[in-house]
């Protein structure tokens, strides 16, 4: 079989992550075969990396879908402009991976979700957590049926952003930060780990004055899932204290005959109260994936272009977690529970 030929959209910051790591582990298997980028340092690094020529390296992203001949792209710029890319590969008939979220707004989502589908077109996003050690253990106990029936799951985020660009200059100067580059992540857990979508979101998101962000940069949160598991989610991202950074948020998940903890550490913990006779507590060992986080997502999309299943975080499910994500803004503007199905019906209706 012939190596899938990508156009690569971004080249710097996490896309710098898909030249220079994710794709060259799959170099028997796909190509990047042109690069956009409007930063020319950055462009002209990473096509010096790959040894494209200079037809092949763009900076202006609608000249490179039109003159590039390509399988498919991966989108990897910032979520304001997914919009104009992703219609970009429409146009062409491309299939489309695209990191989170969707889009920077419910209304560039819908655009998104309405142009792909019509267009009968693979879409995949990008949902990296799922596939970690910690996770896929997590998820091991919860589909063995061993906790019993989950009814509770709680999850906390916690990292120290207070100097002002320390999070990338972009995400310090919009709207919404915590949500759209954080907990996007989150709900897509918790969806995950609940094994069910959301049916209802309610909460806030707020700054409390902190200079470093020009938007709102912490959440508190509870959610109803539809098989009414209850879920709490706690954003922060000014922690001046415990943190729970990037692959190191707390999970806590509750059923009916005991509890899992995730903490910092990565270790899984089991724990199981019996009366008179205490709480016993028994560390897991993790369950590991040929791929993980990143490229597992690469290697499912992959094999879906090579003519494999469909992975789980297409664009049909994945609107299930924008819809969340941007059900929580408006609960947060209206002070009330919204229905995140009604959202989704928006979308797919």
């Amino acid at each position: 079989m012939s190596k899938l030929r990508c156009l690569m959209v971004g080249a710097g910051g996490m896309a710098g992550a898909y030249v220079h790591n994710f794709f060259p582990q799959f170099a028997e298997r796909a190509q990047i075969v042109a690069l956009v980028e409007i930063r020319r340092d950055t462009l002209a690094a990473a096509g010096d990396n790959l040894g494209l020529p200079a037809s092949a390296r763009f900076t202006d992203l609608q000249e490179a879908f039109r003159l590039v001949e390509a399988d498919f792209c991966t989108v990897v710029i910032p979520p304001s402009v997914h919009r104009a890319a992703v219609l970009a590969a429409v146009e062409r008939g491309l299939p489309i991976l695209s990191e989170k979220p969707i889009a920077d707004t419910w209304e560039a989502c819908l655009d998104i979700y309405r142009a792909v589908t019509s267009a009968n077109l693979p879409m995949q996003v990008v949902q990296n957590y799922r596939y970690t050690p910690r996770i896929l253990t997590l998820k091991k106990v919860l589909e063995s049926g061993e906790l019993g029936r989950p009814y509770y799951l709680v999850e906390r985020f916690a990292e120290d952003y207070r100097q002002r660009d320390s999070w990338g200059k972009f995400r310090h100067e919009i709207r919404h930060t915590l949500l759209v580059e954080g907990s996007v992540h989150h709900f897509d857990q918790i969806r995950n780990l609940a094994g069910a979508d959301c049916l209802a979101i309610g909460g806030w998101e707020w700054n409390p004055g902190h200079p470093s962000f020009d938007g709102e940069c912490c959440g508190l949160y509870v959610a109803r899932m539809q098989n009414d598991v209850r879920a709490q989610y706690e954003g922060n991202c000014l922690d001046a204290g415990w943190q729970n950074s990037w692959h190191q948020e707390y999970y806590r998940i509750e059923g009916d005959d005991g509890a899992l903890v995730l903490d910092r550490d990565g270790t899984v913990r089991r724990q199981r109260h019996a009366a008179g006779r205490g709480l016993t507590i028994e560390e897991l060992p993790p369950v590991r994936g040929q791929f993980e986080g990143h490229t597992a997502v690469v290697d499912q999309f992959l094999s879906w272009m090579e003519g494999g299943p469909a992975p789980e975080t297409v664009l049909q499910d994945n609107i299930q977690s924008a819809a969340m994500l941007f059900a929580a803004i408006d609960a947060s503007q209206s002070g009330q529970m919204v229905d995140v199905q009604a959202k989704v019906r928006e979308a797919t209706g």
